[in-house]
């Protein structure tokens, strides 16, 4: 019933005279305070796991990490990490505490979570998750072995399936390049003053002049756009055309809104806060 080993199921029953619902219950509880003992181990294993409507106007994503590739292989806690990237997508959690007490069938999430800790001597916890919905489109792109997944939201649908092919390889560029805003006016203040001062004192370790190096610094800010910005990228499937050359391909008006990037055991891209729209 749990999957819990053989011992913790016999201490349980008797800890609970017998009745298997107080000894599910004495395992989940278990489950529950044996992560606390966990909570210095390192989680760098895990699954990245996205839910999509056939609609294209919603998705989800959530990253659920533990300790060894073991369990992140394991049918059960690859169903559990399903299971939460889908109720995330039901049910818009704004909050992990929101997410913990939603109904899974007879149990909460949070009793779930806690029958998988009893089963698994690791730390399980949940990194991130998010969800878009939108009144264009969202595309999703797991890459295999699910430790990379990308959500992007266009402000179109798409007219068709060359477009929506389209679309989805604008993902595996945001998977591919990992660019770190949409376009050149998502920058914030701070990061240009900051990266304009380094392309300063790179040229005037050159030799440059201080106003000679002002200018070079100004034509290294528009490499760094092209890097960095999604839209001015160059297309990693034609090096002929740039995203935005490819946004005009599948229509004249089609823009992208934002995108998501869970890499496994990474931090947030500047562009993908989590968004429960």
């Amino acid at each position: 019933m749990t999957g819990a080993g053989m011992a913790d199921c016999k201490k349980a029953l008797e800890e609970s005279s017998g009745d298997m619902t107080g000894a599910v219950e004495f395992l989940r509880k278990r489950g529950a305070a044996s992560a606390a003992k966990r909570a210095d181990r390192s989680t760098n294993e895990g699954l990245v796991i996205a839910k999509t409507l056939e609609s294209g106007k919603m998705a989800s994503m959530v990253e659920i990490n533990c300790e060894t590739d073991f369990v992140a292989r394991n049918d059960e806690y690859v169903e559990y990490v399903n299971t939460l990237a889908q109720v995330v997508l039901d049910h818009n959690p704004a909050s992990e505490a929101e997410l913990l007490a939603i109904s899974v069938g007879d149990k909460t999430v949070g009793d779930y979570t806690n029958e998988i800790l009893a089963k698994f001597s690791e730390r399980v916890i949940i990194k991130r998750f998010a969800r878009i919905a939108t009144e264009g489109y969202v595309v999703a792109y797991m890459h295999p072995g699910n430790k990379l997944g990308v959500l992007v939201e266009f402000n179109a649908e798409p007219s068709s399936d060359a477009a929506r092919g389209m679309m989805r390889d604008i993902a595996m560029q945001v998977a591919a390049m990992n660019p770190s805003f949409v376009g050149r006016e998502q920058v914030d203040q701070p990061t240009l003053d900051k990266e304009k001062e380094i392309y300063i004192q790179q040229a005037i370790q050159e030799g440059k002049k201080p106003e000679i190096a002002e200018r070079v610094a100004s034509g290294r800010m528009e490499k760094y756009y092209q890097d960095n910005c999604l839209v001015e990228q160059t297309f990693v499937k034609d090096s002929g055309n740039t995203i935005t050359d490819v946004l005009k391909q599948i229509g004249p008006d089609v823009q992208v809104v934002q995108f998501l990037r869970f890499h496994l055991g990474d931090q947030q891209q500047a562009n993908g806060n989590e968004s429960n729209n």
